[in-house]
């Protein structure tokens, strides 16, 4: 009796351990410092720390709808252009990782605002919620340009990994300023990622663990798996949308894109990126990364009207390997 009841306590702190380690993993994961997403950036060749910290730009603080100082840059190098696109960072990542993308826009006539998701960078926030709360820090965002540059601003929206799960949920409460969404290695449905993760990449058994993290995340987070799932709202969207994922992604598996692509109203389009693993699709083809966006503002939100600007200090691309949790 008494090595029973030694055993059954044993097994009782081995899962709270590995319930309150999953917990941490999927919402308070250790975020990267913005040195070490500029180290990252800079040996891949895609952008530095000099270039941006020499750019011309705004700081921006704003409040969201739960009280969190959400924080952001707005880079305006053309005053007179209604055009902004709103880059969107990944899980552990901010908006230091997104300036790998300013030259896509600005080069194209957009004004750019990075901005810091809850949690990251210089945003408050205790826990990562999937899209759940951060559309509508998006929601807060878009607001704030309107209000600035008025009711006639178009924007745009990029989104990388878990900023590609945000700006796909935005879609179910979009602005009518918001013209189109770029979503690079979104996930489908977050069930059904976490079920993908737990089992495939770390071969635990997701019964009962899943079920033991899900109900932690559902008490203190305050959101549940089944309240996000972007391809709800990519099947009611008729904006369009383009999902851009690499085909040797299996931290979020290729398929997600291809299954929302299938189930979402045109317009939209469906970018695969040859080798490329999660987040790294524009350091591996950067000329079709950025040849296929260009394609698809210009179709959507027509060609620039302005010269596009030009920085002599831009850096050659060059490969090598990346971070799969950006």
């Amino acid at each position: 009796m008494y090595i029973t009841i030694i055993i059954l306590l044993f097994l009782a702190i081995l899962a709270a351990g590995i319930t309150h380690f999953g917990f941490l993993q999927i919402t308070q994961m250790k975020v990267k410092n913005d040195l070490s997403l500029f180290t990252v950036l800079e040996s891949l060749g895609l952008y530095s720390q000099d270039r941006y910290e020499a750019l011309v730009k705004k700081e921006i603080i704003l409040s969201s709808v739960d009280g969190l100082k959400l924080s952001g840059a707005a880079i305006e190098l053309y005053p007179d252009s209604k055009r902004w696109m709103i880059i969107v960072h990944g899980y552990t990542g901010s908006r230091a990782f997104s300036t790998q993308f300013i030259d896509m826009f600005t080069d194209e006539g957009y004004n750019v605002l990075l901005i810091d998701q809850r949690r990251h960078g210089r945003s408050e926030g205790r826990y990562t919620t999937y899209g759940f709360y951060e559309k509508y820090d998006v929601q807060t965002w878009v607001n704030w340009l309107v209000e600035q540059h008025g009711k006639d601003t178009e924007i745009g929206l990029h989104g990388q990994s878990l900023g590609g799960g945000t700006v796909l949920e935005y879609l179910s409460i979009a602005a009518p300023q918001v013209k189109l969404v770029i979503a690079d290695c979104p996930y489908s449905d977050l069930t059904d990622l976490m079920k993908y993760q737990i089992t495939k990449l770390n071969k635990v058994p997701a019964v009962p663990f899943f079920r033991w993290v899900h109900n932690r995340i559902r008490k203190k987070a305050g959101f549940s798996f089944e309240q996000v799932s972007p391809i709800r709202s990519v099947r009611e969207s008729h904006l369009p949308v383009m999902f851009i994922h690499g085909t040797n992604d299996t931290y979020v598996p290729t398929y997600m894109s291809q299954e929302m692509y299938d189930a979402k109203p045109e317009p939209k389009k469906l970018v695969l990126i040859q080798g490329a693993i999660h987040a790294n699709a524009y350091h591996i083809d950067p000329q079709k990364y950025r040849q296929e966006i260009r394609s698809f503002l210009h179709e959507h939100m027509g060609k620039p009207e302005i010269k596009t600007a030009t920085e002599p200090t831009r850096l050659e691309f060059f490969k090598d390997n990346s971070l799969e949790s950006v």
